[in-house]
């Protein structure tokens, strides 16, 4: 099965629904990791897609996310401001450029920004594209055309609007704005000429079949930029007690969002942090690409030691030199 399943992929062909749920229902699990790899190989060669983020705006957001630390609705006591200190954001930017890191984010909490509010981020794109040959992303809520723009002529070339959940079960972790909401934030950011970096959350209480379907959905999306978040279950948030997640789980569908989108990069992002060494398997189970450094709330793995992992696993990466911060 699976080698037939590999077979109609590697050849341009595509898993419709019914054969994902059973090649992640029925499949070996090293077989089925060992052939994502395959393909993410067949498709991507040896090349890893690195990028980075800095929290920009950070809490009092006005959406009940489940999960998230930085609801206004939870009391998770984490640090709040309206505005990232430019020193700081140019020590992270700067210090991503010498690590070889291609993109960078400015990521906003809140159900979007106001205009003012984005030429401030303006003001920090042009400074960090002063210093450094980052390519910037931006995640910061819902869009309008005229936002979209407005973030086209900063320099921004790709948006970042994570989908969460699939569309059936997004009600349950949000009641604040829609699964469609996003979705037409994406349509806009597209029609602005932004590429796009949707993604989601494994391990809020989905289904394996809600699972697949947000694969489906970025597919049907023309999605090339798959962020994979691992949930982290924060105190004091409605998803505080949750069980996390087991390694299989996310190995397993790692592998299947590799089948079902074989041309897009799949990105691991938040929660991988969790499982230790364990969490560099994720790249050879149909991973190419990884948020390195520090995530939102969360901390992340330091950028050497990804970079060090991803090249014992025959990746390309920037090679590092000990003694500097410099390429090597």
């Amino acid at each position: 099965m699976i080698n037939k399943y590999l077979t109609i992929v590697r050849e341009g062909g595509e898993l419709d629904f019914d054969q994902a749920i059973l090649l992640a229902e029925q499949a070996d699990l090293e077989s089925l990791l060992a052939a994502a790899s395959e393909l993410g190989k067949a498709f991507h060669g040896a090349g890893f897609d690195l990028c980075s983020i800095i929290n920009a705006r950070s809490g009092r957001c006005s959406e009940d996310c489940r999960y998230c630390a930085q609801s206004s609705h939870y009391n998770t006591s984490i640090l709040t401001y309206d505005l990232v200190d430019s020193g700081t954001a140019m020590a992270q930017a700067v210090a991503n450029d010498e690590y070889g890191v291609k993109r960078l984010s400015l990521v906003t909490a809140g159900r979007s920004l106001t205009v003012s509010q984005l030429d401030s981020m303006g003001v920090l794109y042009a400074e960090m594209a002063e210093r450094t040959s980052l390519l910037f992303c931006a995640s910061m809520g819902l869009l309008t055309r005229e936002k979209a723009e407005l973030l086209v002529s900063f320099g921004v070339r790709r948006y970042h609007c994570n989908l969460e959940a699939c569309k059936d079960f997004f009600p349950s972790i949000c009641t604040t704005h829609t699964w469609q909401d996003k979705v037409e934030t994406l349509q806009i950011a597209k029609a602005a000429g932004m590429d796009l970096c949707p993604g989601g959350i494994i391990g809020m209480g989905e289904t394996l079949d809600q699972r697949l379907q947000l694969a489906f959905e970025h597919r049907d999306l023309e999605i090339l930029s798959i962020p994979i978040n691992i949930l982290t279950p924060i105190d004091s948030t409605p998803l505080e007690g949750i069980e996390p997640v087991s390694l299989e789980d996310v190995l397993r569908c790692v592998a299947l969002f590799r089948f079902i989108n074989p041309r897009a990069v799949i990105r691991i992002a938040g929660g991988r942090d969790r499982f230790g060494d364990d969490q560099y398997q994720l790249f050879s189970s149909g991973a190419n690409g990884a948020i390195v450094g520090d995530y939102l709330t969360t901390g992340g793995a330091g950028a050497v030691r990804d970079l060090t992992e991803l090249a014992r696993l025959g990746f390309e990466v920037p090679k590092q030199n000990p003694d500097s911060s410099d390429d090597s």
